[in-house]
């Protein structure tokens, strides 16, 4: 096992605002604030599949070494200064308090294969509350085998620690390559697109700026157009009640189900090529494809139903990860600050035609790059940024945070996505076969998170039980995504 050495335990804040530290304690950003507050409990589950059996597997000694050096929010507590605003308390650990080794029922399965006892495992874990008086983070060893491992980890990490970019960072800083440790993990290039502004300001003439006046026009015209929609979306305007939207308030406290299924990065690559739009735009049209699938299944009528899904935005400047210790030192411009720097972005989820056996699959990708391509440069985006800061200084961080849960409830699903490493990985020599996460305490009836890892995508599906089919969606999902590789191969 490689030791990782201490780190500096500088933190950058994160959120709309920079405080200063009071009494030397690090303070809870507003964005922490909204994930740790009366209206919202959230936090993601990161659930590692392993090649080979985890019953010898010292957690212990390994989170001792590996995770808590990484930063001070794994050994703190969230307390209220005496000023009422949130801080990071430093306390003593207890690792044994966070590490937990459930026994698992008698598995009926001949096989002897543990997949329906740990579902239930992970659906009673998702359901509790993480201890608001030692840090917020949990990991579960689980020793039993399913159709994918040999056994598994389940990291429960409270939202307000950080964002999925600093969290995948902290996991990834745990790991190393399996075939040669020695070797720094990869992750899929990211290739700065054309349509970029270039930053030099030496071109920049009278005669450019009149000739971009009638665009810049526009675009402020269009921001203003699309920051009063997003505004009236989180106030005003409500989905509609459908197979994917119950519309209960409690929506975030009832039980919760997951179901996955992979798919090959490169089959999505030959649709991007094929129409030319992003890999981001082809899953984003399969999602919403797949969701209209669905619901027309459910219920004829409500596949015009209106629907809205939350892509969540990662706002640092560099898409990139960086070492933990660069997030941390505020003193670099990495571009890459640790805390939770995330937007959302509204997307209207196109109605189906026609019947689904006449509709043309594509469109959904289509569609997906335009409302995209328009919205990824508007600068609704920062204003609703700011818009959440000046509603946490003037109203206080539950008023900011009820704005933020009821944009999530007028909606009818959200969308995250992460980018893995290209080569396998593992932990203390023991390979992983597979990953995936999911955010949980969500207003919503369905989170759709997708993950990159050795050239395959892991789609996960967040659904309330007992209101969505989770198999039944996943079938969905399985029959769009067959639906737009087949149109996009006859091209």
């Amino acid at each position: 096992m490689k030791h990782l050495r201490n780190i500096s335990k500088t933190e950058n804040n994160g959120g709309f605002e920079n405080d200063k530290k009071e009494d030397g304690l690090m303070p809870v950003s507003p964005v922490a604030r909204c994930f740790n507050s009366s209206a919202f409990n959230v936090f993601v589950l990161c659930v590692f599949e392993f090649e080979i059996p985890i019953d010898d597997l010292n957690a212990v000694q390994l989170l001792e070494v590996l995770l808590l050096p990484l930063n001070t929010r794994f050994s703190s507590i969230m307390i209220e200064g005496k000023k009422g605003k949130k801080q990071w308390k430093p306390v003593e650990v207890n690792l044994k308090e966070h590490v937990m080794f459930p026994i698992l029922a008698r598995s009926n399965n001949p096989a002897k294969l543990y997949d329906d006892e740990l579902d239930e495992y992970i659906t009673k874990i998702a359901g509790q509350e993480l201890s608001q008086d030692k840090p917020l983070w949990e990991v579960h060893i689980i020793k039993y085998p399913t159709r994918n491992a040999k056994g598994t980890i389940v990291f429960k990490l409270h939202h307000s620690l950080g964002d999925g970019y600093s969290l995948m960072a902290v996991l990834l800083s745990c790991v190393q390559r399996a075939d040669d440790p020695s070797i720094p993990i990869t992750f899929p290039s990211s290739k700065k697109s054309s349509a970029e502004l270039d930053n030099d300001g030496n071109n920049i003439n009278m005669k450019s700026m009149l000739k971009k006046l009638p665009q810049t026009i526009f675009s402020v015209m269009k921001a203003a157009s699309d920051f009063g929609w997003s505004v009236l979306k989180a106030n005003v305007f409500v989905d509609h009640e459908s197979p994917i939207r119950s519309g209960h308030k409690d929506v975030a406290s009832r039980p919760l189900a997951i179901s996955t299924f992979c798919l090959s990065l490169e089959s999505i690559k030959v649709v991007k090529n094929k129409l030319k739009v992003s890999i981001n735009d082809v899953l984003v049209g399969m999602v919403f494809l797949g969701t209209r699938l669905y619901m027309e299944a459910k219920n004829d009528e409500s596949s015009k139903a209106d629907a809205t899904g939350l892509v969540l935005l990662n706002t640092r400047r560099v898409r990139a990860y960086k070492s933990v210790k660069e997030m941390l030192d505020t003193k670099t411009s990495s571009g890459a600050t640790w805390g939770n720097h995330i937007e959302f972005m509204h997307l209207p989820i196109p109605k189906l035609s026609g019947h689904s056996s006449s509709l043309n699959p594509l469109e959904f990708v289509l569609s997906a790059n335009k409302i995209i391509s328009s919205l990824r440069n508007s600068l609704a985006i920062p204003l609703n940024g700011v818009l959440l800061g000046l509603l946490h200084k003037i109203k206080g961080p539950e008023v900011a945070a009820k704005y933020v849960r009821k944009t999530m409830v007028n909606s009818s699903l959200a969308i995250s996505n992460l980018v893995g490493p290209v080569e396998k990985v593992a932990i203390d020599n023991r390979p992983i076969r597979g990953f995936y996460y999911m955010v949980v305490g969500s207003p919503q009836s369905l989170t759709v998170t997708i993950l990159s890892y050795m050239g395959h995508l892991r789609i996960g599906f967040g659904v309330e039980k007992k209101w969505i089919d989770v198999h039944h969606l996943t079938s969905c999902f399985e029959t769009a995504k067959d639906m737009i590789l087949n149109a996009a191969n006859k091209i």
